[in-house]
């Protein structure tokens, strides 16, 4: 098994967990679940795939969808036990942002893509899933919201992964930086309050 396939397992499974807790909140049937899960699970793997022009991960090996399903189904029998819905899916949701990242990094350097597109692939294959998952069940996305650490998380996880690479660092490292740089972010975020400035425009002279 290569680094992206382990990377992208890991990625669909907590992703597909997320997804099926965004659908409990939306008091969906199991179907509803699956459909969710998955849409979650592989939707930024396959945009870095079609635009990286590979072949797509779970079409090649459509085991991934069934991963996610299970996760759904998994999901759709526990969700009612957990204290917080909406807390489990933030950190669900960052702890599956700094598995994608580092995933979406090493794909897109195992084609031979220049350092942009490595670091768009790595933002693509964090964000994209959670995008979809939250515009289909009509809630604002998380990659949205007003000064909201997430896509900063996955862009400076994806130069950390770069910079250990240029100073000599083997591949494992720094896919291993990457994952604690946009964890350690996300997560900060989500515990601390950090967020970034937001645009306050005034009102236009008379």
């Amino acid at each position: 098994m290569t680094a992206v396939e382990a990377l992208d397992y890991g990625s669909v499974f907590v992703f597909a967990l997320t997804g099926a807790l965004v659908a409990s909140r939306a008091q969906l049937d199991l179907v509803g679940f699956v459909f969710v899960a998955c849409l979650t699970a592989v939707g930024g793997g396959t945009v870095r795939d079609v635009i990286l022009d590979r072949a797509v991960f779970w079409v090649a090996e459509p085991i991934f969808v069934a991963v996610a399903s299970v996760a759904a189904i998994f999901v759709f029998l526990t969700a009612h036990l957990l204290e917080s819905r909406l807390r489990a899916i933030f950190w669900l949701d960052a702890l599956a942002l700094a598995v994608a990242v580092p995933a979406g990094v090493a794909a897109a350097l195992g084609m031979g893509a220049l350092w942009p597109v490595v670091v768009i692939m790595g933002i693509a294959t964090g964000c994209f899933g959670g995008l979809m998952r939250d515009v289909v069940c009509n809630e604002v996305p998380l990659v949205l919201k007003q000064g909201e650490l997430y896509v900063t998380c996955a862009l400076l996880g994806a130069v950390t992964a770069l910079a250990l690479i240029w100073i000599g660092q083997p591949l494992a490292v720094a896919l291993v930086g990457c994952a604690i740089v946009t964890f350690a972010l996300r997560g900060g975020s989500l515990a601390f309050g950090w967020r970034l400035p937001v645009y306050k425009s005034r009102p236009p002279r008379r």
